[in-house]
């Protein structure tokens, strides 16, 4: 009898331990943005496309949606035809990345939009309505602030860690309250590693995207100041 106790109570102790750590064996497989895995979903998207005389796998969004968010990928329609499975990242499957496409209408590549920016964005808009008014701290552009994020009880200003230099990147604010990412420093250093052909008034967010699986998330459209080159806010 004590035996058989014993037994039973060595079975629930590894299907808790198990239970444990799946989820986290499975979280940090779902965080890595695998080459192969988006390799995959281009390879999918490019089949489909060929099959459908040039349509895309897409989910349709509002003519407003920012570029970088309007076009996530609509596994729906690839899997399992064109792929066995989900990618084990894609937010679809668990992940924290959303597959879009950027470049549809003229070659259309399959891009990783990092979602786990939103809970930052989250929480800091949460905040700001606690606070009942964005503390803003200085004006860098026409409706563009920086925050004083003390005045909403952080004890350091929260970052981002680019997907392209892995430095920290600050978050802004716009008159309206919509809180973004600032990838001025990203954009610096791609502008003077490459050369390019913009010109003051053309949305520059693309040097990031060409040579990177991700496109700049909850990202403010930015362009090249005349005089000296560097990357400036893009206001209309």
């Amino acid at each position: 009898m004590k035996k058989a106790l014993i037994v039973f109570l060595v079975a629930i102790i590894t299907a808790m331990l198990t239970g444990c750590m799946y989820p986290n064996e499975r979280l940090a497989e779902n965080q890595i943005p695998y080459k192969d895995q988006a390799d995959a979903v281009q390879s999918a998207v490019d089949q489909f496309r060929e099959a459908s005389g040039g349509l895309l796998p897409i989910k349709t969004k509002e003519a407003e949606t920012p570029i970088y968010e309007k076009y996530p990928i609509d596994f729906a329609r690839i899997v399992p035809t064109y792929m066995a499975e989900l990618p084990g990242n894609s937010f679809e499957n668990g992940g924290v990345f959303q597959y879009v496409l950027v470049d549809v209408e003229t070659d259309p590549k399959v891009k990783l939009f990092d979602l786990r920016i939103a809970e930052t964005i989250r929480d800091i808009k949460m905040r700001i309505y606690s606070n009942g008014y964005p503390p803003y701290k200085e004006q860098i552009a026409d409706g563009i602030f920086t925050l004083d994020f003390k005045k909403l009880g952080y004890k350091e200003d929260p970052v981002v860690i680019s997907p392209y230099t892995q430095q920290n990147l600050p978050f802004i604010v716009t008159g309206e309250g919509v809180v973004l990412v600032d990838y001025r420093s990203d954009l610096y250093q791609a502008l003077k590693a490459k050369e390019s052909n913009y010109e003051p008034g053309e949305d520059i967010r693309n040097i990031l995207v060409e040579d990177s699986y991700f496109v700049p998330a909850y990202s403010h459209p930015y362009t090249i100041e005349p005089e000296s080159d560097e990357p400036i806010f893009l206001v209309k």
